[in-house]
């Protein structure tokens, strides 16, 4: 009789990758979050003026306050949201502090805290949308703030993103919870086949940041 081949256990850095793939999926469909209260801010990134076209319109239509994370340059944005618009200055907030679509959310997420936000639209382009959600729901959840998704239109501008940069990030994500730090070099060097050529170990600007 021939020998059954016995299957090899799995690795601990494999298991904590199947644990944390696991996890990051449960996060990103937001199934772990109670109903949240209604929206009480509009949460804009920056990257393309559509993506402030669209938070300046709902912004109108619902009276909600905008912070707008890394975006155009003030002198666009004051008269895209107070002259065009007709938006009081304090109603709209422009923060420049990120430089990339995890900072867009660790940059903010302890003074949205401090202002008892609890549920923040969030908008981006379609092509962002999965990556940011996952990053957001991951910071921001972690200071029990809820996300609902308002995906603006990019159209022939669009540049979908590998599951790989998506992922990857949401890996930075999960270590900011635990650490408090950007561990994107950490990140690069022992989780290459996460984050592969495109993911989050590359420096420079992030791409989706157009």
């Amino acid at each position: 009789m021939p020998r059954r081949r016995r299957s090899r256990p799995l690795s601990p850095p494999l298991l904590l990758l199947l644990f944390a793939a696991a996890g990051l999926t449960w996060l990103s469909r937001g199934w772990w979050w109670p109903t949240p209260p209604p929206p009480q801010l509009i949460l804009v990134l920056g990257g393309d003026l559509d993506r402030e076209r669209r938070a300046a319109d709902l912004a109108r239509q619902y009276g909600l306050p905008v912070v707008v994370s890394g975006g155009s340059n003030p002198e666009y944005a004051h008269w895209l949201f107070e002259q065009h618009q007709g938006l009081p200055p304090g109603q709209v907030q422009l923060d420049y502090r990120a430089r990339d679509t995890l900072s867009n959310f660790t940059s903010l997420v302890d003074d949205l805290r401090r202002a008892r936000i609890r549920h923040a639209l969030l908008v981006t382009s379609t092509d962002h949308m999965d990556r940011a959600l996952l990053v957001g729901r991951i910071v921001a959840g972690s200071r029990g703030i809820a996300l609902t998704p308002v995906p603006v239109d990019c159209r022939d501008q669009c540049r979908p993103e590998g599951r790989r940069k998506v992922w990857g990030d949401g890996v930075r994500a999960g270590l900011w919870v635990v650490t408090g730090r950007d561990l994107r070099g950490w990140a690069a060097e022992h989780l290459p086949d996460w984050l592969g050529p495109d993911g989050a170990g590359r420096s420079g600007p992030d791409p989706a940041e157009r």
